[in-house]
């Protein structure tokens, strides 16, 4: 067994379980969508597909097959995206007017957390779970990170992810080695730094919960009384920054135009944007001593309110989605390398030009970096939920672009 794995059992034996959501009661505007959810809807359904965190660039060529071969389970799919933050607001709006007509949502570990928070979500599971027997073979990291969804989600996609420092070799020569070395580099170089505010960003996000590995603080899973280094931290590398960009894409292109000299990153959004051309290849990443990944997942959620045909469509389709065929997909372009959530899916099963951009953007290090670093789950949904409040509140809130 590789150390990889072994780190990857561990966690999934540590891994926090976020309470379940509580069924609608008889005055919830979910009480049309009761009663069990039959194998297959009695017709074929329109599915609303809504997506807040970048995952139909892995996902759209699964889902898309699935119909072109299911035309009398799903007959059309239509496809809207919006950040995370507007997540919640148009759920409990749609809901608040007992008109939902958003039948699935593909969300991070933010949108999750704040329809968890909000209990927005059907419980999917266990009740179904039977439906889905691919998550019977997740990696195990991405089983640890299927116990922060509860009951409420199912994980499509999986990375290791970051935090990662980026940069250009050329205008940054002598990259940060630890912590203090990048809040020095920040102090003596006001503005060069940037992360996205991290209830919108993948990165920026990974960056805020790796810090306490990185700092030594205390208790890495509790933001209110286990941080003390971190918000500390934080702060002082805030008085060096002069905006917090609301998506990491903004922050790719920053550092492609050269307004930021260091981004926080992650291996997808390393590999993905060079790929595209909207950062030169020769960028470079970096870890900061003391590095501990911090694992981050996609997930398929879906209304209270959503029709029980819809639901047995969208059970279908996950269950097409979570075999290894499908999975493969989720190489991309390296968005969220690896991406898939399922153990034995190899790049060599990847579609051609997924195997081609791995071949000429991936990083031969990123395999040792995987191998011999640790690798912990993000915070719960209510622990996440009070850092982003307390990141907005005494951070960078003020200082988000607009």
């Amino acid at each position: 067994m590789s150390p990889s794995r072994r780190q990857f059992l561990t966690l999934t034996a540590a891994a926090v379980t976020v309470a379940a959501c509580s069924p609608p009661d008889n005055n919830s505007p979910a009480t049309s969508a009761s009663g069990p959810v039959p194998d297959k809807p009695a017709e074929a359904v329109t599915l609303n597909v809504l997506d807040v965190a970048g995952n139909l660039q892995l996902t759209q060529p699964m889902i898309d097959d699935f119909v072109a071969k299911n035309s009398g389970v799903i007959e059309r799919v239509t496809y809207t995206k919006a950040t995370a933050p507007e997540l919640v607001g148009k759920i409990k709006a749609q809901q608040a007017a007992n008109r939902v007509d958003i039948d699935l949502v593909l969300t991070g570990v933010d949108g999750l957390a704040a329809g968890i928070d909000q209990q927005l979500w059907v419980d999917l599971l266990p009740a179904y779970a039977s439906r889905l027997s691919g998550m019977n073979n997740y990696l195990a990291g991405a089983a640890a990170m299927q116990k922060l969804a509860g009951n409420a989600g199912v994980t499509v996609t999986y990375y290791p992810s970051g935090p990662l420092i980026e940069y250009l070799p050329a205008k940054v020569p002598d990259p940060p080695k630890n912590a203090q070395d990048l809040l020095a580099y920040a102090k003596a170089n006001p503005g060069a730094v940037q992360y996205a505010r991290p209830s919108n960003s993948g990165p920026g996000r990974t960056f805020l919960m790796g810090l306490p590995y990185l700092l030594g603080d205390t208790d890495p899973k509790d933001p209110v009384n286990g941080w003390a280094k971190t918000w500390d931290y934080l702060r002082q590398l805030g008085e060096s920054i002069t905006l917090y960009p609301s998506s990491t894409s903004e922050t790719m292109k920053n550092l492609a135009n050269g307004s930021a000299k260091i981004i926080a990153s992650t291996t997808g959004w390393d590999i993905n944007p060079r790929v595209l051309g909207t950062v030169p290849k020769e960028a470079q990443v970096g870890t900061l001593d003391g590095f501990h990944w911090v694992a981050d997942a996609h997930y398929a959620v879906v209304p209270k309110g959503v029709s029980t045909d819809k639901q047995a469509a969208v059970l279908n389709l996950l269950a097409s989605m979570l075999t290894p065929e499908q999975q493969a997909k989720a190489y991309d372009k390296g968005y969220f390398f690896p991406g898939p959530a399922v153990d034995g899916v190899t790049i060599e099963m990847a579609p051609p030009e997924s195997q081609q951009a791995i071949k000429d953007y991936g990083r031969p290090e990123y395999p040792q970096l995987i191998a011999n670093n640790p690798i912990e789950v993000p915070l719960d949904a209510s622990a996440l939920v009070k850092a982003f409040d307390r990141w907005d509140r005494e951070v960078g809130g003020s200082k988000v672009k607009k």
